[in-house]
């Protein structure tokens, strides 16, 4: 464990290098989270007994969407990764005393927590000062924080753990631009980034929830602004440890055939 720990103390200390990245990203964030707000509040002032959420609970599911991009973009690639496969790289990756899937692991686990710390409470901050219904409303007891820390940590291992599966895929083809690009609008779409998933129409919401995709950032924001609460909460939690489960297994068994089988420069 030690040489995973210091490598991933090296890739969150070369993340936190880029400041004027973090800061371009959070302008950026403070003006998409408020335009999304707005736009929303359009809506909700028309009919508000029309939508699933109540629209305070709405406004704190988008900030926290804005602060944590980082941890829970599906679009986010390391374009290192997909090359170190495809020009054959990745065999002085393989000369290295560790597992590739657990050092690629602890790699993409530090380089989303970089970008996050470096962008998340100035707009936590920024918006807990606004006023309600538009800012964040802070859950008012201990039990709502703890399971939306739980839930974060388990949404945030998944999606490193998906992004391995993604990575190894390229093991098995020629190009990474086709999967990068499936994965990409999907993931988008049935994570609630788009749009939240209570929005979607009945029968398809309930199908949505069980996807994968619903295990990342969908779960603990809604628990944070009280929409995810009682044996709902514990369901969506169950379903969160399943899919993690489920898909290191997938990402270790890919790189166990993987690397049976790889060739690289006729070696």
């Amino acid at each position: 464990m030690k040489k995973y720990w210091s490598f991933f103390r090296i890739r969150f200390i070369h993340g936190l290098q880029y400041r004027a990245a973090a800061l371009s990203g959070m302008v950026t964030q403070f003006v998409w989270g408020t335009m999304e707000i707005l736009l929303f509040r359009a809506f909700y002032e028309a009919a508000p007994e029309s939508f699933p959420m109540e629209f305070q609970a709405l406004s704190t599911y988008i900030w926290l969407q804005q602060a944590f991009l980082a941890l829970y973009m599906t679009w986010f690639w390391e374009s290192e990764l997909f090359n170190s496969i495809t020009t054959g790289n990745v065999a002085y990756e393989l000369c290295r005393p560790i597992r590739l899937y657990h050092m690629w692991f602890v790699r993409s686990l530090a380089v989303r927590l970089s970008k996050a710390v470096l962008r998340c409470m100035p707009i936590l901050l920024f918006a807990w000062l606004l006023p309600a219904p538009y800012g964040l409303a802070l859950p008012g007891s201990l039990h709502t924080w703890f399971f939306t820390l739980l839930s974060m940590t388990l949404g945030l291992l998944f999606v490193v753990a998906f992004g391995m599966v993604v990575y190894l895929s390229v093991f098995y083809t020629i190009s990474s631009q086709g999967i990068k690009l499936i994965v990409t609008s999907l993931s988008e779409f049935l994570s609630g980034a788009v749009i939240p998933l209570p929005f979607l129409p009945d029968g398809i919401r309930e199908f949505v929830n069980f996807l994968p995709f619903a295990s990342a950032q969908n779960v603990p924001f809604r628990i944070f602004g009280g929409d995810l609460i009682g044996h709902d909460m514990y369901v969506s939690l169950l379903v969160q440890v399943c899919w993690l489960a489920v898909f290191l297994v997938i990402g270790q068994l890919m790189e166990h055939n993987a690397l049976k089988r790889v060739v690289i420069q006729g070696g």
